[in-house]
């Protein structure tokens, strides 16, 4: 039996030409069971109500790989913190913006804890050379403080549409290598 992947988004949503849209559509190909949570408001976010959506959704699908993506990660964060998740086969950390981002319109997620259970079996953390939200020192440190493997893209950007991840064979591949 195939597993259940799920895929969580940051600000500002990962719709179409962005990788997760594509991974998602990818899985869905092969009749992999894939979820691509549309989290509210996503260009203008509340982490209360982004806490229940995703709290409620991961009840009902019931994931075996989760990839989150930029502010996504640190939901993910709030959530474990919080204990309120059951632990998942693989979590995909990708692109996480600094645990103390400064950005305005996200204010009310920051700072947040890096959890000391992450809940999940294995995990990866994805980082880039250039992610304008999370320099590679912090990104170093985050890795040393969860205790987990981490991939380094060079000159990937925040590893979006933007910074040229439409189309990203090497996720395919991992996460099919996982299902």
């Amino acid at each position: 039996m195939k597993k259940k992947v799920l895929l969580i988004h940051g600000w500002g949503g990962s719709d179409f030409p962005h990788w997760q849209s594509w991974l998602a559509c990818e899985l869905a190909k092969d009749y992999g069971t894939v979820s691509f949570l549309k989290l509210s408001n996503f260009d203008a976010p509340s982490l209360a109500l982004w806490k229940e959506e995703l709290k409620e959704h991961l009840s009902e699908f019931k994931p075996d790989i989760v990839i989150c993506h930029s502010l996504a990660n640190t939901l993910w964060f709030h959530l474990c913190n919080d204990d309120a998740i059951s632990e998942v086969k693989k979590l995909y950390l990708v692109a996480p913006p600094s645990i103390n981002c400064k950005v305005e319109e996200l204010k009310e997620f920051f700072p947040v804890n890096i959890p000391s259970n992450p809940h999940a079996k294995e995990i990866l953390l994805i980082t880039s050379t250039n992610d304008p939200y999370m320099s590679e020192i912090e990104a170093t440190s985050l890795q040393a403080k969860l205790g987990v493997a981490m991939r380094v893209l060079k000159d990937a950007g925040h590893i979006n549409a933007d910074s040229g991840y439409g189309e990203w064979p090497w996720i395919l591949q991992e996460i099919k290598s996982n299902i």
